[in-house]
């Protein structure tokens, strides 16, 4: 092991920043090379007079930068020089947002390289995929997209697929297409921020509706179609955000017979339908002639690609969707889809798929254990928890006890569409947090929920 201490850092950026650079810094003038080990985290931070959080936070920077690696049980070395086509640069080590609701990010160095390898794919036809494409993605893209959703159990009609710059793109311009100002649109009570958003940026109305432990109930759902007229329902019924609650089987068909019956067009935000290829069939599959289905890819991959595989209903005119797309991004960019697309091909896609599912499990049980003492809903494939608080903690109190830690942590207001938000708050655990920082930023959360010294 290297005795190796960083030099004082002088505080004129966040430490665990400056951290990342001392590192990276004795790298580049020899003092560390190549295969050195680095002392543990607890070490450099005693010798500092920094929290471990703030050393495992430059220790995660570093290696996401591509300085280091971390080898669970073995330790911490310095990256080999060939490791990468490249140092990284820097300037492209992002501050990434941690409220956003990440999946884990990938440490394993042989499938980082596999990863990597896709680029030399991207790399080889880079004149043509610069050049404009089609709006729905090219034949052999939508070819690709197709079999990966067959592959997955997902229902797919190649000629009604379109490829879309995201989720988030999607729903913004099926309701262009479905809705004028001032329509309404049905969606669970507590549902996803970035719909809330859409809606407030197109004139939108929303209507949340009641909901128990299987989602959406249809009472209230054929209430508020006779009451509001709507102009379509919106659901997350897979691995719900912010809850994780998935809607069984029987829900989804009583479901769709309601919209059948109503004639009422249904958007469908599959965006965990990668991860958790296991839940019940689609309800937007059961209602053909009125489902929009959104397949995204950011929680399987990574939100920087800016994908997804949408589905457009039969009735819908297909070629309305695409020009409210072409209008808003006029194509989704082809570098991102030949990558993904490598991806698909050479089997790493199905790689990135297992490593996801097994390190949200790993983070799921360790927050179960931290925080076995607070009521919060889960599912094992989830990137979060949905923290419901105890009496006489108000959410306000927590997110101001928890400022400053790297875990994302999000009030229940950003999700709610109408009444009083309730004590609750979502706990991401995805991202480029390593385990240890996590579970310390889960103890102070657990500290945070339970007041425990909070009157020390």
């Amino acid at each position: 092991m290297k005795q190796w201490t960083p030099a004082r850092l002088d505080g004129a950026r966040p430490r665990y920043l400056e951290l990342a650079e001392a590192i990276k810094s004795d790298i580049d003038a020899g003092v560390l090379e190549p295969g050195d080990r680095l002392p543990p985290q607890r070490r450099v931070a005693q010798e500092l007079g920094l929290d471990f959080s703030t050393v495992s936070r430059g220790y995660a920077e570093a290696v996401r930068r591509g300085y280091i690696q971390s080898f669970v049980g073995r330790g911490t070395y310095v990256r080999a020089a060939e490791a990468l086509p490249g140092r990284p640069d820097p300037r492209r080590a992002l501050e990434e947002d941690p409220m956003m609701n990440m999946p884990p990010e990938p440490d394993d160095p042989a499938l980082l390289a596999r990863m990597q390898k896709g680029l030399a794919h991207v790399a080889a036809n880079l004149q043509p995929l610069l050049r404009y494409q089609s709006v729905t993605g090219s034949p052999q893209d939508r070819a690709t997209a197709a079999d990966w959703m067959q592959a997955n159990g997902l229902p797919c009609v190649p000629e009604r697929l379109v490829i879309t710059p995201g989720a988030h793109a999607s729903i913004y311009a099926i309701l262009t297409v479905l809705c004028e100002p001032g329509s309404t649109v049905l969606c669970e009570d507590v549902t996803y921020p970035g719909l809330r958003s859409i809606a407030a940026r197109l004139g939108i109305r929303l209507i949340g509706l009641a909901g128990d432990k299987d989602g959406v109930q249809p009472d209230a759902l054929e209430k508020a179609i006779t009451g509001h007229w709507p102009a379509a329902l919106y659901l997350n019924p897979t691995l719900q955000n912010p809850t994780t609650r998935t809607m069984p089987a029987k829900r989804r068909q009583e479901i769709a017979a309601v919209l059948q019956k109503h004639d009422l067009p249904l958007i469908e935000d599959d965006a965990y339908c990668f991860v958790d290829n296991g839940a019940p069939q689609a309800v937007s599959s059961l209602i053909p002639d009125l489902g929009w289905h959104i397949a995204g890819l950011s929680k399987c991959f990574g939100a920087g690609l800016r994908l997804a595989y949408t589905t457009v209903p039969q009735r819908a005119v297909l070629g309305q969707f695409s020009q409210a797309l072409r209008s808003m991004h006029v194509m989704v960019s082809p570098l991102n889809l030949a990558l993904l697309g490598r991806w698909i091909e050479d089997g790493t896609a199905a790689a990135i798929q297992k490593f996801i599912r097994k390190a949200a499990a790993e983070r799921q049980a360790l927050a179960g254990e931290v925080l076995k003492d607070c009521f919060t809903d889960s599912d094992p494939l989830a990137f979060n928890r949905w923290l419901t608080l105890p009496r006489g903690t108000s959410r306000a109190e927590v997110m101001g006890r928890m400022a400053g830690r790297q875990i994302g942590i999000m009030p229940s207001d950003a999700f709610t569409v109408t009444g009083l938000p309730q004590e609750a708050v979502r706990v991401c655990l995805g991202g480029p947090i390593g385990l240890e920082e996590l579970r310390a930023d889960l103890i102070a959360l657990n500290d945070a929920v339970n007041r425990k010294d909070w009157l020390g």
